[in-house]
């Protein structure tokens, strides 16, 4: 198993869901991986977890939309491993099912914070290090509704756009440098992050699941590893002639949804 094999990889909220079954994958397929959270707990678990089954990790506590603590941490995994390879920005948070006419500045702000300059601080502190190397891979996790409006979650969707978008100037960027940037969107993924809102849901969790299994043209909501997989593909050099490319994970969900609204 040996598709990433050496290859320093970087995962942002690396401790649950996606980050988790990315880092395990990763690990499994010859990474270091390098697990950042400001979940201590679970991070160091998951690290533990990998170690005794043979893989290299490290966890490395750090809020991805703190400027400093993304630059300190940064340099601190290229100090320690020489380089990095990849990086999986990876943090997200959904934030609160308002309407755009109810939500306050700081819910707005909190969202954009952790969605948006996540992937701003840790690509702009990692880049340097790519040049250094040669080149380099970004993988960042957007979503469905980064590419499908929906009538919820108003600073989400938008903040998932705003990666779409960001992850195609940042190829063009450093395409020249020999930079690879792609974005992966879920769609419904049962995960902690979706589990929380099943929990929030006015039709009730076990509701919400059935009708969210109901809905997938696959007739079930898919799964972290069902990611994990397409993160995979992308840090490695499988995937070395894509760029500035969008890789939807959703069960078809998207195409059904365009079918109905015609």
């Amino acid at each position: 198993m040996s598709r990433v094999l050496d290859k320093v990889i970087i995962v942002t909220g690396g401790a649950s869901g996606i980050g988790e079954a990315a880092c395990q994958l990763l690990a499994k397929e010859g990474a270091i991986v390098a697990l950042l959270d400001i979940n201590i707990d679970s991070g160091k678990r998951i690290v533990d977890i990998i170690c005794s089954q043979g893989g290299r990790a490290k966890f490395w506590q750090m809020n991805a939309s703190i400027e400093h603590q993304v630059s300190d941490t940064i340099n601190a995994i290229a100090q320690e491993y020489g380089r990095i390879d990849v990086l999986i920005n990876n943090v997200g948070i959904i934030g609160d099912n308002k309407p755009t006419h109810e939500i306050t500045e700081s819910e707005w702000d909190r969202v954009m914070n952790v969605n948006v300059k996540s992937v701003l601080f840790c690509t702009k502190h990692t880049i340097p290090h790519f040049k250094k190397a040669g080149g380099g891979c970004i993988v960042n996790i957007s979503s469905l509704h980064g590419l499908l409006g929906t009538p919820d979650y108003p600073a989400n969707h938008a903040s998932k756009a705003a990666v779409r978008l960001m992850t195609k100037t940042d190829a063009m960027l450093y395409a020249k440098d020999k930079i690879r940037v792609n974005s992966i969107h879920p769609g419904y993924i049962w995960s902690p992050l979706l589990e929380e809102v099943a929990r929030k849901s006015a039709m009730g969790y076990d509701e919400f699941r059935a009708h969210h299994n109901k809905i997938q043209p696959l007739g079930h909501m898919g799964q972290p590893e069902d990611v994990a997989y397409a993160i995979l593909y992308l840090a490695s050099d499988e995937s070395k002639f894509m760029t500035a490319s969008e890789l939807v994970i959703d069960g078809g969900l998207f195409s059904g949804q365009l079918i109905n609204s015609i």
